[in-house]
């Protein structure tokens, strides 16, 4: 139990993300992939019921190796927090 207290703990700084950006202007400031309008939430939210090409298929502004740079980032970050 207090593994996942910890891990539920940690916080992934997205700002180094190299596939997502955060503009004001853009879905009120919320991480999204560069180069679209599509939160980073879009695709974690689907993950479990989507393939990856087909989260490519459904957001169609975003590209695979985008899908796999956050899953990949995201990853890491939590090995980094072991």
């Amino acid at each position: 139990m207090e593994t996942w207290t910890a891990a539920a703990k940690t916080t992934i700084d997205w700002s180094h993300c190299p596939v997502l950006e955060s503009k004001p202007g853009t879905q009120g400031g919320a991480w999204v992939f560069r180069g679209t309008r599509v939160p980073a939430t879009a695709i974690l939210r689907n993950l479990s019921e989507l393939t990856v090409p087909e989260l490519s298929q459904e957001f169609p502004t975003v590209r695979r190796d985008q899908i796999a740079g956050l899953l990949d980032f995201i990853a890491q970050s939590a090995e980094t927090h072991q």
